[in-house]
């Protein structure tokens, strides 16, 4: 089996911690592959980032297609991922959806620990389409000033302040880059904490195994 990890953004340093993400959990199951997305900003911030890094991620989908069984989407806004099911049949899995989701099978609650406070409107949002605002307790982020992708300290006491103040039972890490955070700010606070690449896999290796992948009725069909 192989799976195609797609970053939506073009930053190497994020790409290359999404991978080891991706291999530790992966092991000698199944093969990984995360490819950046060279026409896009480095990192993701607006929803105009967003739209310019649709079609290079689309042609890398497309052009893998036929060579790997499984795809995700690497950005916890889950970017493009309607468009990205419209281009295949099989499963294309986005890391929000799948950690906040799986994340309701661990706890009566969660909370979303993550970059930018910048990011937060999106995240209510984005519970909402998944039908999940009753279960997400808070967001935490940092404050202005403090941002960023690769501080673990800096998660770990927002996802401390979370379980102690906000009495999360789960944590979900709102970012691909905070890829391998997971298990050391699990074993601190004692609560399950979920990296969505890993959540990602989980789902997309399962579905493939299983062998359904995306409907292709309605909504997704683009030829319907």
């Amino acid at each position: 089996m192989r799976i195609l990890i797609i970053n939506p953004n073009s930053d190497p340093e994020m790409t290359a911690a999404i991978q080891r993400s991706a291999e530790a959990f992966a092991g000698d199951r199944f093969e990984v592959v995360t490819s950046s997305t060279p026409g896009a900003p480095r990192f993701l911030e607006t929803y105009e980032d967003e739209v310019r890094s649709g079609p290079d991620m689309l042609q890398i989908l497309r052009e893998n297609e036929a060579e790997y069984d499984a795809f995700v989407i690497a950005c916890h806004s889950d970017t493009n991922l309607n468009a990205a099911r419209e281009v295949t049949a099989k499963s294309v899995i986005g890391i929000g959806e799948a950690s906040m989701k799986l994340a309701s099978f661990l706890g009566h609650n969660f909370a979303v620990v993550t970059t930018h406070q910048h990011s937060i409107p999106g995240k209510l949002l984005q519970t909402r389409a998944y039908h999940l605002q009753d279960l997400m307790v808070t967001i935490r982020a940092p404050e202005e000033g403090e941002e960023g992708w690769s501080d673990a300290d800096l998660f770990m006491e927002l996802s401390r302040r979370a379980v102690k103040e906000d009495a999360a039972e789960v944590i979900v890490l709102g970012c691909a880059g905070m890829a391998g955070m997971d298990r050391k700010i699990q074993e601190a606070l004692g609560v399950p904490v979920l990296d969505g690449v890993v959540c990602a896999l989980i789902l997309a290796s399962g579905f493939a195994q299983y062998g359904v992948g995306t409907s292709k009725v309605l909504g997704y069909n683009p030829e319907y």
